[in-house]
Order: structure tokens, then C-alpha cells, then sequence
């Protein structure tokens, strides 16, 4: 395995990132390509590294960040989404059906947060195969065809469903670059972290889901600019409108 034998101590992958800083982002900012950067900054591709280097990067603790705002708005997002949004959104109502058979046991925060992912995806009629790419589940990372990979990051799923996969990993430009994340958690918070760590724009097929993520749980709240690439002729709006009205939704929605 890629990274199975590598052991990180967190204070000292800060360190080592903090010392650095300035070369990892000289790479990455000149265009160093994925495949050169997992052989010169192997461990910004871990856990460990990637946080370190985007808390640097933008001032965001990025699992910290994410799970406190899993506590506090996880439950009520997903109250919303089955209560209100449901009703209105046969996408969102057939996902909930789904997801009822798929994720069986699995209870707790990383149920919760899989079922809040595949949600967003429906409500905002975006498609899942654009963030997820699933793979058998004795698959190994140099037998992925990756030509059929996403371009930008993707969680490759090791299993037929998130819910029951026990192994994940991290693909970025069609690049294997994490082949053994063992949670949910850790592979999303992987894969929006490298968004900002080497300089990825949000694709356009999952540019609200993931703005909703931006500003709700990582609290990444720019006033002007967007991580969407759009083209050059169109009208580019600071805040996604689609990612507003849900926010102004939920701030309406009485929570019971």
C-alpha cells in the first residue's frame, strides 16, 4: 500500500510543514505536476500533511472545523432535507429511499455525514459519479483504470455503497495519491482540502455542493471570488445563489 507503512507524529508533520511552507507552495504555485509532487511532498497527501499545509494555507483547522460544524448543523440539515426538501424534490425523496436499504447498520456521525453528502448531491441535481468512483472491494490502487477517473479530486469508494465500504481513497487529476483512508470522514476532508492545498478549482458539475461545504462546514466565507472555473464571457456571482437559497431555507426552517 501507498501510504500503509508510513507513521506520522501530527506535531511533528506540522513542523515540517510549517519549515517548508514557502517551498511546497513554490511547486505548487509554478504548476509542479501531482504525479512530481507525491514524489518531492509525499506526506501532503496524508491526513496529517494536507491538514497541516491548509491550515497554513487559509487559517481553517480542517477536520476540527468540519466535525464542529457536523455537530452543530448535521442533524438539522438532514431534518430539513427529509421533512421539507423531500416533499418538494423527487431526487431527494428516491435518495432517501435508497439510502435507507444501503446504509443498514451504520449509525452515528459518519452515517449521518455520507447520507448529508449524497443529499446535497440530489438537492442540487448534481450527479454522484462527479465525486465518487467505486471500485471492487479488493481493489488495489495500481489496478484503478484511471482514464475513467474524474479530472479534478474524486474519493474513489472500495465497495458498492459509501455506507459500507471500509477502504477509500484520494484521487486528484486522474493520480492515485492516497490509496489507504480507512473512513469517510478523513476521504472527504481529504478531498476538499486539496481543492485549496494545490490549487483546484471546484468543478462546475458539484460547484454548489461544494460551495455549500465551503461556507457551512469549513467557514471558508470569501466576499468576493469563486473556486468555480467558469469561462471567461460569463457573469461570475460572488456568492452561488443556489447555495444562498438553501442557507436563507434553512435559516426559515423551525427546527423541532
Amino acid at each position: 500500500m501507498m501510504f500503509q507503512e508510513m507513521n506520522y507524529n501530527t506535531d511533528d508533520m506540522k513542523k515540517l510543514v510549517q519549515s517548508t511552507f514557502y517551498t511546497q507552495r513554490k511547486d505548487i504555485n509554478k504548476g509542479t505536476s501531482i504525479r512530481q509532487l507525491t514524489q518531492e511532498w509525499p506526506f501532503l497527501f496524508n491526513e496529517a500533511g494536507m491538514a497541516a499545509h491548509f491550515q497554513e494555507l487559509t487559517g481553517v483547522s480542517l477536520m476540527e472545523c468540519f466535525l464542529a460544524n457536523v455537530d452543530k448543523k448535521c442533524r438539522r440539515l438532514l431534518s430539513f432535507l427529509k421533512s421539507v426538501d423531500a416533499p418538494k424534490h423527487k431526487q431527494v425523496q428516491d435518495a432517501f429511499i435508497k439510502f435507507q436499504t444501503e446504509r443498514g447498520q451504520l449509525d452515528g456521525c459518519s452515517g449521518d455525514i455520507i447520507q448529508m453528502v449524497l443529499l446535497l448531491l440530489a438537492h442540487f441535481g448534481e450527479k454522484e459519479e462527479n465525486l465518487f468512483h467505486y471500485v471492487d472491494t479488493t481493489c488495489l490502487a495500481q489496478e484503478v483504470l484511471t482514464e475513467k477517473l474524474p479530472a479534478t479530486s474524486c474519493i474513489i469508494v472500495c465497495g458498492s455503497s459509501c455506507f459500507t465500504a471500509g477502504t477509500f481513497m484520494l484521487s486528484i487529476d486522474q493520480e492515485v495519491v492516497n490509496d489507504h483512508i480507512t473512513s469517510f470522514i478523513h476521504a472527504f476532508c481529504l478531498l476538499f482540502g486539496s481543492y485549496y492545498c494545490f490549487n483546484i478549482h471546484y468543478p462546475v458539475e458539484l460547484r454548489s455542493t461544494l460551495e455549500f461545504f465551503q461556507r457551512c462546514f469549513f467557514s471558508i466565507n470569501p466576499e468576493r471570488g469563486t473556486k468555480v472555473q467558469w469561462k471567461k464571457n460569463k457573469k461570475v456571482l460572488p456568492v452561488n445563489p443556489r447555495v444562498l437559497t438553501l442557507i436563507a431555507d434553512l435559516a426559515d426552517y423551525e427546527w423541532t
